[in-house]
C-alpha cells in the first residue's frame, strides 16, 4: 500500500513512538492511555500502510526492524515539534536565564528600575534586562521585529497589532535648587524664571503637538505640558523663556544645583530627584493635564507565560507610583468648594486614554 501523509493518522505515530520507547505493547498502552488491543490495532494499521513489520515480538520484548529504527528519531522530533507548537511554553522563573528587552526613557527607568530589579531578584534572579532608549529608534519597527518585548511611555494612538496596559499617571511640577527655594510661585514669578525643559524630539524630528508618529504609533516627545504653560502665561508681558532644552533628564540636578534655573518635570521624577539631590519642589500655579504611562507590546506574544509575567512585574513595580503620580483634582476642588464632602472623590480625566478594546489591564 502506498502511504500518503495527507491521510496519515498522527495518533498512529504516537503509538509507534511509545512502542519504540517501551518495547512493550502493555507499557506503551499505559503510556498513551489506550487499551492493549487498541495499540495492537494501531500497529497493524501502520504496518499495512508502511508495508513493514516495524516490530517483531521476541522473548525480550518488541524489537524494531531497520525501517522502524530509521523512522524513530524523525518521528520523535516531529512529535516534539508538534507538541511545542500547540502547547503553551513553560516558564520556570527560578531557573530561567531569559533576557527581556524594554524600551523606556530615563524618567520611567529612574522611577521604575529599583522596584523592578527588586522583584527580579526575588522571583527570577537569573533573568536579565536590556533597556533601550525609547528615543532615536523606530519604536514600532523594533516591536514588530521582536527586538523590544515591552515599550514604556505615553502614547496617543496604537496600531491594531499592539496591546497596552496602564502603569501609572502623573502631572507636572516645578523644581529648583533647594537653596533657591521660592517663597511664592504665581504666574508672574514663573514668567520671570529661566526654564529647563526636556524634549525627545521637536518639529525637526517630525513631532506634532508634542508627539512623534511612526508606523501608526504616536509617542510623546515633549516631557512637559507646553500648551498649559503657554495658556497660563498667555497674558503675561513676558512669555515663558526656555533657557535650556535637553534630550534627557539625567543632567537636570547638576544644571539646577548652582544656577537659578527652574525645570518643569513629571511629579514622580521630582520626588526621586529630591531624595537624592538638594532639590525643592513647587506646585505650578496652573493645572497640567495628567498623562498615562503605559506599557506596550505586540499582540503575537499574548498568552506567552514569560511575557505575561513580565507585564505583571511591571505593573507591580508601578504600584508605589500610582498613589503619588499626580496632584488629585479633588484637593483643589475641596479647598475652593465649601460644600465639598470629605469623602467625595473624582477621578481626573486625561486626554491620552487609549481605547479599552486594545488594553489589557
Amino acid at each position: 500500500m502506498s502511504v500518503s501523509f495527507k491521510t496519515l493518522d498522527l495518533n498512529l505515530l504516537k503509538v509507534f513512538d511509545a512502542v519504540m520507547e517501551e518495547r512493550s505493547v502493555l507499557r506503551a498502552s499505559q503510556k498513551v492511555a489506550l487499551s492493549q488491543s487498541a495499540v495492537s490495532h494501531s500497529l497493524a494499521r501502520l504496518r499495512e500502510m508502511l508495508e513493514d513489520d516495524l516490530f517483531v515480538r521476541t522473548a525480550t520484548g518488541m524489537q524494531p526492524t531497520s525501517r522502524a529504527l530509521a523512522m524513530a528519531p524523525l518521528v520523535r522530533d516531529a512529535l516534539r515539534s508538534l507538541k511545542a507548537a500547540v502547547e503553551l511554553p513553560k516558564f520556570d522563573l527560578t531557573n530561567s536565564t531569559k533576557q527581556f528587552t524594554l524600551a523606556a526613557n530615563d524618567f520611567t527607568t529612574m522611577v521604575l528600575a529599583s522596584s523592578l530589579l527588586s522583584i527580579l531578584g526575588r522571583e527570577a534572579p537569573s533573568v536579565d534586562l536590556v533597556i533601550k532608549p525609547v528615543t532615536r529608534i523606530d519604536l514600532a519597527e523594533q516591536i514588530d521585529l521582536g527586538r523590544v518585548d515591552v515599550a514604556i511611555g505615553v502614547f496617543s494612538a496604537l496600531p491594531d497589532r499592539f496591546r497596552s496596559s496602564f502603569l501609572f499617571e502623573y502631572d507636572d511640577v516645578l523644581v529648583v535648587a533647594a537653596k533657591h527655594k521660592l517663597d511664592r510661585l504665581d504666574n508672574k514669578r514663573l514668567a520671570a524664571l529661566p526654564l529647563v525643559v526636556v524634549s525627545f524630539g521637536g518639529e525637526q524630528e517630525g513631532a506634532i503637538d508634542g508627539f512623534i508618529s511612526e508606523r501608526g504609533l504616536a509617542r510623546r516627545s515633549e516631557m512637559y505640558d507646553r500648551a498649559a504653560l503657554e495658556r497660563a502665561l498667555g497674558d503675561s508681558d513676558r512669555p515663558p523663556r526656555t533657557a535650556v532644552s535637553l534630550p534627557h533628564f539625567l543632567a537636570l540636578p547638576a544644571l539646577l544645583e548652582n544656577t537659578k534655573l527652574a525645570a518643569i518635570v513629571p511629579r514622580p521624577l521630582a520626588r526621586a530627584f529630591a531624595e537624592r539631590h538638594a532639590i525643592a519642589t513647587h506646585e505650578l500655579p496652573y493645572p497640567t493635564t495628567p498623562l498615562e504611562v503605559r506599557m506596550l507590546w505586540h499582540q503575537r506574544v499574548e498568552g506567552d507565560p514569560s511575557q505575561e509575567w513580565l507585564h505583571d512585574i511591571l505593573r507591580r513595580a508601578s504600584d508605589s507610583l500610582k498613589a503619588v503620580g499626580y496632584r488629585k483634582k479633588e484637593q483643589h476642588e475641596t479647598s475652593r468648594d465649601p460644600h465639598a464632602q470629605a469623602g467625595d472623590h473624582h477621578e481626573p480625566k486625561t486626554t491620552n486614554r487609549l481605547g479599552d478594546s486594545r488594553c489589557r489591564n
